[in-house]
């Protein structure tokens, strides 16, 4: 599939997914224009200027009402809720774990009075930046997320676990264990005990590869959190892009290697 059948029907099935919007009556770009924009974003996994350069440069006809570039940030900023209304439904059982992002070099730290960033371990070595928690279901598709800064405990996203109470078991490492408090249904896992956990861990990975989310270029909360919507937007639509098949022994493979832009 070419790049430009690929936007071509990713503005599609977004549309379709966003029929109940309506556009604002002062604005000339639509809700599936924006949506759209912001997922090509994200896959892109670089900075806004070079996003915005190569958008311009390559499809800027296909998009003839495209805001300039400070505006159009600002507004997937202020929309980032709409990605999640590309959240998936949860099954019985879920997983649930977090994934540092770096965001500056540690030694840059504190450089900028009003900065949000701390300081945290992430892989075994310390990062300067934020962290991201997903919760996925049992065939690898994201119900749910959030994200604070990357001196966080895992026990911050418990509110993520406890929305799915009375409908899915989340399980997760000992991290978010809490001294007290724990949510009904999180069913925490030592090393080595319920192996299929891994399933996030690959999420994970396609997020690295692709998105190229281990680092980010955002020092503002509000953009850092539009991003990240829209990743996890992106990544439920591409991977049932050709609808979830599973093999012979009943597993369900999951990629978003052929959508890497």
């Amino acid at each position: 599939m070419s790049t430009d059948d690929f936007i071509i029907e990713l503005f599609c099935r977004i549309d379709d997914q966003l029929k109940s919007l309506e556009k604002h009556s002062q604005s000339k770009f639509s809700a599936s224009e924006l949506v759209t924009v912001g997922m090509l974003f994200a896959l892109k996994g670089v900075g806004q200027r070079a996003f915005y350069r190569w958008l311009e440069r390559d499809y800027g006809e296909w998009f003839p009402e495209l805001p300039e570039r400070t505006r159009l940030f600002r507004c997937l900023k202020t929309r980032w809720y709409w990605a999640q209304l590309f959240l998936a439904q949860p099954s019985l059982l879920g997983i649930i774990d977090s994934y540092g992002i770096e965001l500056i070099h540690p030694i840059r730290k504190g450089r900028h009075c009003k900065s949000w960033v701390e300081s945290g371990i992430s892989n075994h070595r310390w990062i300067v930046g934020g962290k991201l928690c997903l919760a996925v279901n049992q065939w690898g598709q994201l119900i749910g997320w959030a994200w604070a800064a990357a001196n966080a405990h895992d026990t911050w996203f418990h509110p993520i676990i406890e929305a799915f109470k009375n409908r899915s078991i989340i399980f997760a490492d000992t991290g978010f264990h809490a001294k007290e408090g724990d949510p009904d249904n999180l069913k925490i896992c030592r090393r080595g005990q319920w192996n299929a956990r891994m399933l996030v861990e690959t999420v994970y990975s396609m997020l690295t590869v692709v998105c190229h989310a281990k680092k980010m270029r955002h020092r503002v909360a509000a953009y850092f959190q539009a991003h990240l919507g829209f990743m996890v937007a992106a990544f439920n639509t591409l991977i049932a892009w050709f609808g979830l098949l599973p093999r012979n022994d009943g597993f369900i493979p999951l990629s978003i290697a052929q959508f890497n832009l």
